[in-house]
């Protein structure tokens, strides 16, 4: 944030400003979101973010549906890491239903929670590397993305939005097919992302465009509630799954990266140590999966985990149990529970308050997006243009994150 910068008044003879519409359908904005611009040639002066083009009301919805029904609306707001919103929301509803899960349901679900941030960051840098002109490694290292959306579809049949696992753990095993994919991803993926780096961490014209633009100070930062890479990237030591640890991320070990200048670099150096990070977290998950009993893949809820199909098909007390839990006819507690987890762009929360009916009386999202993108037009003030293109994309906002 540069304040350096001469101001500007729109009465001013010597200055005729620009207006811009920067969004919400120019492909430059990564997402349906607009920054009307004031200009001085390709220099900002001022900006003011509007959002709500793809408002789809998803908490007010939440409010009036089952939790099991409530599934699909999370996995619709960063739909570029959708398993972590699912496992996030399940956790939450576990607190409040005070469900403890086997461990060997924690290290699934760390392992697709990793993979899923591991998308997240590939479609961050890539585009970040694309807006500085580098299209080769955009196109190189996206692939892993269909590597891992391979995976998601071996455990749950989905790729995109998943709607993977259920309130107690998975709706099935992960079987031999799917565990041979993670094995393989495992061994190629670093090769990838370290040819990746070799391109970039040292390209003299990758650093011009981005190192010292956008600087960011961790006052700043934390001034507005920014958390995730983009926090830690000014040299904040702040990650949920240390400060607040869940799904046994306590028992791993990994570090959590952080930068000191805050700038579009330090984003991008920041999110490709993370999946570094993430690679050895799957590793570390499938190696304590060996001491772990074969087939246990949910805590046992009958109340609350929906039975087998097979059951459901073949059994009338099944097929009762699937409804009553399905349209939410089993009595929850009436309490009050917060749960994050770290998501993609930072702390995702799920605030829940329970009045004992069948769906939340009240089901607030923390969506990272929407808060980290509150300092956009305020940092762009005095930025040229291009970088201002550069800034958004290593923020990497996701539209249906920030509208829900």
């Amino acid at each position: 944030m540069n304040h350096n910068q001469p101001v500007y008044t729109d009465n001013d003879p010597q200055n005729e400003l620009v207006t811009l519409n920067l969004g919400p359908t120019h492909p430059a904005t990564h997402g349906v979101f607009q920054n009307v611009l004031q200009l001085d040639g390709e220099r900002i002066v001022s900006g003011v973010s509007t959002i709500g083009y793809i408002h789809r009301a998803f908490e007010k919805i939440a409010e009036h549906r089952p939790f099991y029904q409530i599934t699909p609306l999370t996995d619709r707001l960063n739909y570029c890491s959708s398993p972590i919103n699912n496992m996030g929301w399940h956790m939450t509803v576990e607190k409040l239903l005070n469900i403890t899960v086997p461990k060997r349901v924690d290290y699934l679900r760390i392992i697709v929670m990793e993979l899923a941030r591991i998308s997240d960051h590939i479609i961050c840098n890539t585009i970040i590397a694309q807006d500085t002109g580098a299209t080769t490694t955009f196109l190189y290292l996206f692939q892993f993305r269909e590597h891992i959306y391979e995976i998601y579809e071996e455990i749950c049949g989905a790729r995109l939005t998943t709607n993977i696992g259920r309130i107690g753990g998975f709706e099935r095993d992960f079987n031999d097919i799917a565990f041979a994919k993670i094995n393989k991803f495992l061994k190629e993926f670093p090769v990838a992302l370290k040819e990746f780096e070799s391109l970039l961490n040292r390209n003299r014209i990758f650093i011009d465009r981005t190192a010292g633009v956008a600087c960011v100070t961790p006052e700043q930062a934390l001034s507005y509630s920014w958390t995730g890479p983009l926090l830690r990237a000014t040299g904040v030591d702040y990650d949920v799954r240390v400060s607040e640890p869940y799904c046994s991320y306590d028992e791993f070990d990994f570090e959590v990266p952080v930068g000191t200048s805050g700038d579009i670099y330090d984003r991008y150096l920041v999110r490709n140590e993370e999946m570094w990070q993430s690679v050895s977290l799957i590793q570390q998950a499938m190696d304590k999966l060996k001491n772990e009993p074969a087939g246990v893949f949910h805590a046992d809820v009958p109340d609350f985990y929906l039975p087998a199909k097979e059951e459901v098909y073949n059994n009338m007390e099944a097929l009762i149990y699937h409804f009553k839990i399905v349209m939410g006819e089993i009595d929850a507690p009436k309490a009050e529970v917060y749960h994050a987890v770290e998501g993609g762009n930072g702390e995702l929360g799920f605030y829940l308050i329970n009045d004992g009916g069948r769906t939340p009386y009240r089901l607030h999202f923390r969506r990272p997006s929407f808060i980290n993108y509150s300092m956009y037009a305020k940092m762009s003030e005095g930025m040229l243009l291009s970088d201002a293109i550069i800034n958004m994309s290593s923020m990497n906002i996701i539209a249906g994150e920030l509208d829900a």
